[in-house]
């Protein structure tokens, strides 16, 4: 059993019988009484930040957890499928474990967060950007690109984002998954 000195950035642990990582952490020792622990937990699977502060000394369970590499397969009515990139073996994940699901393309490698004990997943994190192809937008207008002016546009995902003006239909873009917004117009 850990103590509250092993407390890092990242490290995982059980509180309150949840799965949370360090997200922060600063160690106080004021003038006038004993020393402390501030720290913001973030919930793995609803992604919840909490603050929480623990007396110095406190006993914590660490939790190991490893980030796997899988590629996403094909979605089903009740979740997804990935692939394991080094044994080839296959991973149902439930819908509810991956967050901005629309932003999934085939073929993209995504990080699966296991419970290392348990060898349970525990939540699917998407790559930081994807590039993918504008399929429905009102035309683009050459030239208006001073303005902040942003219109609808679909991806091939099917998720719908807001792109400047100059954007149009068969595109290629950049686009932020944590974010779900616009990058860059991409090179053909």
């Amino acid at each position: 059993m850990a103590t509250t000195a092993d407390i890092k950035n990242g490290l995982c642990i059980n509180y309150n019988g949840k799965l949370v990582t360090i997200v922060e952490f600063q160690h106080v020792k004021p003038g006038k009484g004993p020393a402390f622990v501030r720290t913001k937990l973030k919930n793995i699977e609803t992604g919840k930040v909490v603050d929480n502060t623990f007396s110095s000394g406190h006993k914590i369970e660490v939790v190991r957890i490893e980030n796997r590499s899988y590629q996403y397969l094909y979605a089903e009515a009740e979740g997804f499928h990935f692939m394991n990139q080094e044994s080839y073996d296959q991973v149902f994940i439930e819908k509810h474990m991956v967050e901005k699901s629309e932003f999934l393309k085939e073929g993209d490698i995504c990080t699966i967060i296991y419970h290392a004990e348990e060898e349970a997943p525990l939540v699917v994190e998407l790559p930081q950007f994807i590039e993918v192809e504008i399929t429905y937008t009102e035309p683009g207008l050459k030239g208006d690109t001073a303005t902040n002016a942003t219109k609808p546009a679909t991806i091939e995902t099917g998720a719908e984002i807001r792109v400047p003006l100059f954007i149009s239909e068969g595109d290629r873009i950049k686009v932020d998954t944590k974010s779900g917004t616009y990058v860059e117009r991409l090179k053909n």
